[in-house]
């Protein structure tokens, strides 16, 4: 059972670190304070997966269902750093705990709606995720720092392609769970190279507690902002289709069919986790897909188990020596990892709108105008500086950007005036 649960954490961990670590970066964080947002969200992660797989009152799918910080947070979340600088964590909390309060209100009513969220709107907002993640990847490689020296050199550059090297051949000649955590032997592997050359700060580990309780507001009282809370709510809206289509099929996968009831109970305990993170430092929280893979391959469909997994994500939020030895791996190394985690996030997109009929012209024009208008602000992050503030902090989120224009032309094309065409109500997967 202990070991199911550690394959299950295994296989989201990175999932778990990487927007915390990218966040941090952007903000400047110290050592001990990306330590401090780390270990929040693995803490919440748990949390989140005991909600889900437990259950308590109407609150949680009861399926063995991971949790933990949606990559759809990071665009956006960038977005608000670029624009506040010092000020943005507050501001992003604030924000997180305004989404998670409203998901869980609105839970029975949003569950109702997943047929505006098709393939071919979740497919390109998941696309869009990893697309906009890529230009992190590339600056991690060249050293996280455009200021710092040696930054962009050879030896960075190098460091991140022997991390990538590493995860490709891990992938190509382990099997089992070597393989499902080959990104976690590649950031191994190259944080070891990187420690001859003194990129890797081993002093950092001194001064952090064995065991330490999160800490509310731990980066200041939270603030509110209209253009911060309607980017995350957007953010919620894609982390909740993402659930839900997890749970459709999760449901599948263990022979218990997730109907509304269902769906309604895992939004609760998205949005309650969610509004966790902004008290505890955390972020918008939504399904691990990749665990679904798990429980379909190993055939482990004990509820039990994945609880078990969330535990092991608790204990290891409360030990911040755990998130220290995170922090301790260098960006390049960071980067090289990063494109093989964040692309796959991209090709999940792709994947997905694999099941869009994108033969369909509407469909089509659909995903061509959204992509453009979520990538616009990705290759050219003033796009949108001549607009007001409050809208330009929206709008430079590619995700936020893309997600808009693909509900709304759906909407338009294969729903007013037509009812509901097939395409159209097709569950997102």
């Amino acid at each position: 059972m202990s070991a199911g649960a550690l394959q299950h954490v295994a296989s989201m961990y990175a999932g778990v670190a990487a927007p915390p670590l990218i966040i941090g970066g952007a903000v400047g964080l110290t050592a001990s304070q990306l330590t401090t947002l780390l270990a929040a969200n693995l803490f919440l992660a748990g949390v989140a997966t005991l909600l889900q797989t437990l259950g308590v009152w109407r609150i949680g799918s009861r399926l063995p269902f991971v949790n933990g910080v949606s990559f759809a947070t990071v665009s956006p979340v960038l977005a608000v750093v670029a624009a506040k600088q010092g000020a943005a964590l507050p501001l992003i909390f604030g924000s997180t705990l305004i989404a998670g309060v409203a998901c869980f209100l609105l839970a029975p009513v949003l569950c109702r709606l997943v047929r505006f969220f098709p393939p071919v709107v979740s497919g390109t907002v998941i696309t869009l995720i990893g697309v906009s993640l890529l230009p992190v990847a590339g600056n991690w490689a060249q050293g996280g720092d455009a200021h710092a020296r040696g930054y962009g050199s050879p030896g960075n550059l190098a460091l991140a392609g022997v991390t990538l090297l590493a995860v490709l051949l891990f992938n190509r000649f382990l099997r089992g769970f070597l393989q499902r955590i080959a990104i976690l032997c590649g950031l191994l592997v190259g944080t070891l190279v990187a420690v001859p050359f003194g990129k890797v700060n081993l002093h950092a580990l001194a001064s952090l507690p064995v065991f330490e309780l999160p800490h509310p507001f731990a980066f200041g009282a939270p603030r509110f902002e209209t253009a911060s809370i309607v980017s995350m709510l957007v953010v919620m809206l894609v982390a909740m289709t993402e659930s839900t289509a997890d749970m459709i099929a999760l449901g599948e996968v263990v022979e218990r069919p997730a109907d509304d009831r269902t769906i309604a109970a895992g939004l609760r305990a998205d949005g309650l986790a969610t509004a966790l993170g902004g008290v505890f430092n955390g972020f918008i929280c939504s399904a691990f897909a990749q665990n679904i893979g798990l429980v379909a391959l190993t055939k482990i469909r004990s509820r039990f188990v994945v609880a078990l997994g969330g535990a092991f994500l608790i204990v290891m939020g409360l030990m911040p020596m755990v998130g220290g030895l995170v922090s301790l791996v260098p960006q390049p190394v960071l980067g090289g990892a990063g494109v093989v985690l964040f692309g796959s996030v991209a090709v999940a997109g792709l994947r997905t709108l694999g099941k869009a009929d994108l033969s369909a012209g509407s469909n089509a024009l659909i995903v061509a105008v959204s992509l453009a208008l979520g990538i616009f602000p990705i290759a050219y992050p003033d796009f949108y500086h001549a607009f007001p503030q409050q809208l330009a902090t929206i709008l430079s989120s590619g995700i936020s950007a893309g997600c808009l224009a693909a509900i709304t032309l759906n909407l338009l094309f294969n729903h007013l005036g037509r009812g509901l065409s097939r395409s159209s109500v097709q569950a997102p997967s």
